[in-house]
């Protein structure tokens, strides 16, 4: 059976069941967490007891819906009671529903007969079901944060699909951390209607998602889900990190989801040939999803690397190591070019070390020159955030503002935000992306290097190493599209 999630994730109106006005409770945090995103769609709590929440009329009964006002129901209550409130929404036009109930597969035999219930019950009402024993769902472009929990995201162009709703909010606060933000997370839960490759299909043909990120413990008919996953694969790329990789793991995630893990040797082969992009954790994955939304895509492996400061170069360089990429001699005519630009003490060579060299204007007009060139395919600007660090510390110290210090720190605070800023426009312009890394993404996340970059929406990575690991499966990517005469 297909399903249409156009009303999970875009709703018209939301029943959410469960409320009451303990602000502990599932249904309250819920429909919190609906006001406070600003979803501007009709909403309609349910509770036992009639009355008010958050300034909200609670209704006894999904009987007091009006026909045809909602078409998402969010389920906050216990399990012996949601076959009842399924049909009952189903009754009023509900087409979708999400189930933050737990109770079912997860918790033993009872709970899995319960679950197949529900499961014959969706498909004979035509519902789309997501969960159970799951954590919610975020759209930012309907502005909903239908959720048991926080955060909620900026919105940005990463959809994400994950069996665990717990990472839901790990990407969710690295989207706040990094500002490169979401347009849809959806935590499968159970996943006993709805599956991964379901949410990704829909985000294939989602205008507003560009990348798909995913979290996966359990694979089910797993021949069949990777044909599903090349098919979206080929339109748009798939972010992957797997859980029960290991054999604990693998144990973990059948007390989790109540599913078994696959084997991950198999696993690890079919995503390469699915050319879905698998990462080694939650951190790497998330960075890769966000390079792939806010970068153009890599036409091969050739990097320029851009450097403040030697070693950090050397870095670059050693992450490179053991992935295809190449920080190869620079082409003679770019030699050339930044070799007018530069004092004789800098590198002549790539990795590009200013040493120190840099003036108003060097660091954009570096950045160009490479990004523009033929024979480059990638640039990675190092030492983002250095001038301002230095504009800290004299703004922090006790001669501030006095003896030329207020103008030059604000010189060096005006440099690295128009470095951040000359960075993604130099990408979009060129069409060759141009990754910067800076330990302070971390450290000093108010400094204005990479605060500009958070500003623009573009990732900003906290080392030259995560960034190499980032653009190596960024350009893998790249490379399986071409293979395939995309």
């Amino acid at each position: 059976m297909s399903h249409d999630l156009a009303a999970l994730f875009d709703p018209d109106g939301i029943i959410i069941t469960g409320v009451s006005n303990h602000p502990g409770k599932f249904g309250f945090v819920t429909l919190h967490n609906i006001l406070a995103s600003g979803y501007r769609g009709r909403i309609f709590p349910v509770g036992r007891e009639p009355g008010d929440a958050l300034g909200q009329a609670v209704l006894g009964s999904i009987d007091d819906v009006p026909d045809g006002a909602a078409d998402l129901i969010f389920i906050c209550t216990p399990q012996a009671i949601n076959e009842d409130l399924l049909r009952a929404a189903a009754a009023k036009g509900v087409t979708a529903a999400f189930f933050a109930a737990a109770g079912y597969r997860e918790a033993g035999a009872a709970g899995a007969e319960a679950e197949r219930r529900l499961v014959a019950l969706a498909e004979e009402l035509g519902v789309a079901v997501a969960g159970p024993n799951g954590q919610g769902v975020v759209s930012t472009p309907s502005r909903m944060c239908a959720q048991i929990v926080a955060p909620y995201a900026p919105p940005g162009r990463i959809a994400v699909a994950s069996q665990s709703g717990n990472f839901v909010s790990s990407f969710l606060n690295l989207a706040r951390h990094t500002g490169v933000g979401i347009s849809r997370a959806v935590a499968a839960g159970n996943a006993a209607v709805l599956g991964i490759a379901d949410y990704l299909e829909w985000f294939a043909d989602d205008p507003a998602t560009d990348v798909c990120l995913v979290y996966m413990e359990s694979v089910d008919a797993g021949h069949k889900l990777f044909e599903r996953l090349r098919a979206v694969s080929e339109r748009k790329p798939i972010v992957l990190v797997k859980g029960g990789a290991s054999d604990a793991g693998a144990r973990a995630a059948a007390s989790h989801t109540g599913a078994l893990a696959t084997d991950d040797s198999v696993f690890d082969g079919m995503c390469r040939q699915a050319g879905v992009l698998r990462a080694r954790d939650v951190e790497e994955a998330f960075e890769t999803a966000a390079t792939l939304a806010t970068q153009p895509l890599p036409q091969g492996n050739r990097v320029v690397v851009v450097t403040t400061v030697g070693g950090w170069g050397v870095a670059a360089v050693d992450a490179m190591t053991p992935t295809r990429l190449s920080a190869g001699p620079l082409p003679a005519d770019l030699h050339a070019a930044i070799d007018e630009l530069l004092p004789p003490r800098w590198s002549k060579n790539n990795p590009i070390d200013m040493a120190g060299g840099e003036t108003r204007d060097t660091v954009p007009e570096i950045l160009k020159l490479a990004a523009s060139h033929p024979e480059v395919d990638s640039v990675l600007f190092l030492g983002l955030g250095i001038q301002s660090n230095t504009a800290a510390m004299m703004r922090e110290g006790p001669f501030y503002p006095d003896h030329g210090l207020e103008r030059i720190v604000d010189f060096h605070e005006r440099q690295d935000t128009r470095y951040a800023q000359a960075a993604a426009e130099i990408a979009s312009a060129t069409g060759t992306p141009v990754l910067m890394a800076t330990e302070l993404a971390n450290a000093r996340p108010d400094n204005p290097g990479p605060a500009a970059a958070r500003a623009a929406g573009v990732m900003c990575h906290a080392s030259a190493g995560r960034a190499i690991r980032s653009l190596d499966l960024v350009t893998r990517y790249g490379r399986w599209r071409r293979a395939r005469g995309r």
